[in-house]
């Protein structure tokens, strides 16, 4: 009895520790992916649409202003 639960406790030790070091790999990894993902350089059109996106913003910021006197 002593030396089954003695296996059973290894046995979910080593469970444990495969998933602590299973979720630091994947930690790591998406951390890479997503570096690589800042890193990579954007498609013509993702430019296009983030660039409208930007004009449009401004646009907005424009129309907020107050008017200025022009004396």
């Amino acid at each position: 009895s002593r030396e089954l639960n003695r296996f059973y406790a290894r046995r979910e030790l080593c469970n444990r520790l495969e998933e602590k070091t299973e979720k630091t790999r994947s930690e790591r990894q998406q951390m890479i992916e997503k570096i690589r993902r800042q890193k990579r350089t954007r498609s013509r059109k993702s430019k296009k649409k983030m660039l409208e996106g930007k004009k449009q913003l401004s646009e907005k910021k424009e129309l907020r202003r107050t008017p200025q006197n022009e004396d």
